[in-house]
């Protein structure tokens, strides 16, 4: 089987109004269904831009302000999914989780106009101390007509485990929305998708917010690029790379994803480290 994904660099500014917000992302869904895209990918906390709203005082709105957007957010892209027939993962959102605490977690909006969502696993420093959150307590998969996909975002990605049971719970995709600040995180998140897709012989479909919220604390600084990234093995490009953004810079990129390539390699490829792994010396996840 083979569709078409997209991924959105997005660009952060800060804003007036729920209303501009609601114009970028149009914009984006706009702009990826000019190009047939059935699969499109928003980045890690683009909902912060809600923030620089402001509190009417030249301040942007605190971290506890986001959950207030969430069903304006919900109904945004699940109206954007089911216009242009497209799955939407909306980048990740944060939403109140209950006893004073908020997760940060994806969402994933299907054409049908079902919403699907995976709280981030694996929280960051500032997650933890600075914005108060509280990571989630289950991986789960998604079924979609394009095969079963999983959500882990940014830092999720750099725990081998966590991948490892996506795949064996049949996950050909991950998404990967992300957000970093700096090289260094950047390419902590780049390195360890490619290593993910060698692992498990998955596609890793992943992008990053761009620009900077004047206002917001912690996004100031952004340094991202989307990227499309495949197993290393003769079917696919040699660096492992399908398509990437030019870094930092506010733009889409689309490519074509063929899962029928994945049974093939993980079959009879250069290498076969999905059928190789050895369960008799480490543990493997059970369905």
């Amino acid at each position: 089987m083979k569709y078409r994904v997209a991924a959105v660099q997005y660009h952060l500014e800060d804003i007036t109004s729920f209303e501009q917000f609601a114009a970028q992302v149009t914009h984006y869904v706009r702009n990826a269904a000019e190009y047939g895209t059935e699969f499109l990918l928003f980045p890690e906390f683009m909902t912060t831009q809600l923030l620089s709203i402001g509190d009417g005082s030249g301040g942007a709105l605190p971290i506890e302000a986001l959950p207030s957007f969430t069903d304006r957010y919900v109904s945004l892209l699940g109206g954007l999914a089911a216009e242009y027939g497209m799955y939407i993962v909306g980048g990740t959102h944060v939403v109140d989780a209950g006893e004073g605490k908020r997760q940060n977690t994806a969402f994933l909006f299907h054409p049908d106009g079902k919403v699907d969502r995976q709280a981030k696993l694996h929280l960051t420093p500032t997650e933890v101390k600075d914005w108060d959150m509280a990571p989630g307590e289950g991986l789960q998969v998604f079924e979609t007509r394009f095969g079963t996909v999983a959500m882990l975002t940014c830092y999720d990605i750099e725990f081998p485990e966590i991948v490892r049971m996506a795949r064996a719970k049949g996950a050909d995709v991950i998404f990967c929305p992300s957000c970093t600040d700096d090289r260094h995180g950047f390419y902590r998140v780049r390195y360890c998708c490619h290593a993910r897709a060698v692992e498990n012989q998955v596609y890793v479909v992943t992008t990053g917010t761009v620009g900077s919220l004047r206002k917001v604390d912690f996004m100031r600084a952004n340094f991202g690029q989307a990227a499309v990234i495949t197993p290393n093995d003769i079917p696919f490009p040699p660096a492992g790379v399908m398509a990437e953004g030019v870094i930092n810079d506010d733009m889409l990129i689309v490519a074509d994803i063929d899962l029928k390539l994945l049974e093939d390699v993980r079959a009879a490829g250069s290498v076969t480290t999905w059928r190789d792994r050895r369960t008799d010396l480490y543990p493997d996840w059970r369905p």
